[in-house]
């Protein structure tokens, strides 16, 4: 009979991490960020808590850390470039719009935007791991338009991508209206017209 195999440390260390990070976004759904701790992941897991603390400082860091991985953990594909400025920012406002509202997305995203508040360590590591890349796709297509003409020369494009994203948060985090596709619709078709070159009146 041939021998069984065990599984090797880094095997086994990293099916743990992968419990972890399964275990914190599944408690986060089912508790709340607030009722979430270190216990419970490492008990879901099957891990022990020293485990966890091994990897992470915190729970805080737990959960980016899985959201990261739940977002597919790698930088965002470049946005198409069709020519028509306003529809390919359409795209990546509702696909924005859906992930936002998706509840697998939206849980950990809420809890690690309320914790931010009071870390600003983590603060700085969501907004790099998760945030900064999308918006730096965002900033490129634009910078895109600009070279096509489509953008005034001169716009502040950092200012420009939060005129696209910032309504859309806005709306998600405070809850003051239904964030949908058609909202996102709206969003980029004013920020398009408010970004679009000034149009030369006829000369006298």
């Amino acid at each position: 009979m041939g021998e069984t195999k065990t599984p090797g440390p880094s095997r086994r260390s990293e099916r743990s991490r992968q419990a972890i990070l399964t275990a914190a976004v599944e408690l986060v759904g089912e508790v709340g960020y607030a009722r979430l701790t270190i216990e419970a992941i490492a008990a879901r897991a099957g891990v022990g808590k020293q485990t966890i603390y091994r990897w992470w400082p915190s729970k805080g860091a737990v959960v980016l850390d899985a959201f990261v991985a739940l977002s597919g953990g790698s930088e965002p594909a470049a946005l198409p470039d069709t020519g028509d400025l306003e529809a390919d920012l359409k795209g990546v406002l509702r696909a924005t719009v859906q992930e936002l509202t998706d509840p697998r997305f939206e849980l950990p995203s809420r809890a690690l935007t309320a914790e931010s508040q009071a870390d600003p360590v983590l603060a700085q590591q969501f907004v790099e791991a998760v945030l900064r890349p999308h918006l730096t796709a965002i900033q490129e297509r634009l910078r895109a338009g600009q070279r096509a003409g489509q953008v005034a020369k001169g716009v502040d494009l950092d200012v420009a991508v939060e005129l696209l994203v910032g309504p859309l948060f806005h709306r998600w985090l405070l809850r003051t209206a239904p964030l949908t596709k058609a909202y996102a619709d709206t969003v980029a078709a004013l920020a398009v017209a408010a970004l679009r070159p000034a149009s030369r009146g006829p000369r006298g």
